[in-house]
């Protein structure tokens, strides 16, 4: 297992890049810990996998360094950085046993026969397939054999991290949990370094100490799950994140108040900067609650999702989402809306721009 240290990491697909328009990944440097487990989240074409590539070494970066521990890996082939990867698609030979295709990475690499047998069945016993050790791979359900794909990754003990590519997208929804449940288990048994790419917040956030959120190739925020929903540090991710995500409306900020078309908004502390850019409040549905007084809205649909329901209401021209566990209002009906100061934020150009609640002045 090992550090990662991303140093000054950029690339382009042009050989000739002009400018940052022309770069997949824009310049970031960030470590993750030994035995970490990490989530590289974000949407289609963000490039979260041209990353992984990178530190696959599938790809070779236009510039900057990658470190696993002190070694400078950036020139290595995948062969010599001692990893792992597990695919969309299991990756797995349907004419061996599930145990010939758990020994395949240790058979490889000549490691004695007495040593495969132990780590096999100490994988199996962890995936709990022990019972199918002897059945040939090709009649295993999906989630099975994205299981023995997964023990591939794990069964060696020289890794230095194990890399999970959209791991669950082909597998049943009714079995995603299973596997994210089995997925954070093996984690804290093994404590190897893994880093997970997906799309699915869910996912990330199930499964990840800490996420690494990205947007057109920028890192944009990393922290844990809970620092991503409690205090977004980008109007992407606090929208990305979040079943409805944050609200975001435009305003006009001012000193501690942000002005919602005549209405002054307070917020969770002093704006911070100038006042140039595009300015907009941001606050997540479960932080809004409905009252006798506040901003007026029109309720223009309602979704009852079972442990509350979903309000959608209609704020002068700008559309809100308020989650609340009351009875909820008819639509038509005026509500009055009422937003919790200490999580309401202002953003300029999209990144926040409010000093933290309770911070020093």
């Amino acid at each position: 297992m090992a550090k990662i240290t991303l140093s000054n990491l950029r690339h382009s697909y042009y050989p000739n890049p002009k400018g940052p328009q022309d770069f997949a990944l824009k310049e970031m440097n960030l470590s993750w810990d030994d035995g970490g487990a990490y989530a590289l989240l974000g949407p289609s074409g963000c490039g979260k996998s041209t990353l992984l590539n990178i530190i696959s070494g599938l790809l070779v970066p236009s510039e900057g360094k990658i470190l696993f521990d002190d070694t400078d890996v950036t020139h290595l082939p995948p062969a010599e950085r001692n990893i792992a990867q597990v695919f969309q698609f299991p990756v797995i030979y349907d004419t061996m046993t599930v145990y010939d295709n758990l020994a395949f990475p240790l058979r490889n690499r000549k490691v004695d026969e007495a040593i495969v047998k132990t780590r096999v069945e100490a994988i199996a016993q962890m995936l709990e397939i022990s019972d199918q050790l002897g059945t040939k791979a090709a009649g295993l359900s999906p989630d099975n054999k994205q299981k023995i794909s997964m023990g591939r990754g794990l069964v060696r003990e020289d890794i230095n991290v194990v890399m999970f590519d959209e791991p669950l997208t082909v597998i049943d929804p009714h079995l995603k949990w299973k596997l994210r449940s089995k997925l954070k288990e093996l984690h804290q048994e093994l404590k190897a370094t893994m880093i997970y790419v997906t799309h699915d917040q869910t996912e990330a956030l199930t499964f990840a100490d800490q996420v690494v959120v990205m947007q057109e190739g920028e890192i944009v925020q990393i922290g844990t799950p809970i620092d991503l929903f409690e205090r977004p540090t980008h109007t992407f991710v606090g929208h990305f994140i979040g079943s409805p995500g944050m609200n975001i409306l435009p305003c006009k900020g001012e000193d501690k108040s942000a002005l919602l078309g005549d209405k002054a908004i307070e917020l969770e502390g002093a704006i911070l900067g100038g006042n140039e850019g595009k300015t907009q409040i941001g606050v997540r549905p479960e932080h809004i609650t409905l009252g006798t007084s506040g901003l007026e809205a029109t309720v223009c649909k309602l979704s009852d999702v079972g442990r509350h329901n979903v309000i959608d209401a209609m704020l002068g021209e700008t559309r809100v989402s308020v989650i609340t566990e009351d009875e909820a209002p008819h639509v038509g009906s005026t509500i009055h809306l009422q937003f919790d100061p200490a999580k309401t934020r202002l953003y300029r150009d999209g990144w926040i721009a409010t000093q933290e609640a309770g911070a020093a002045s």
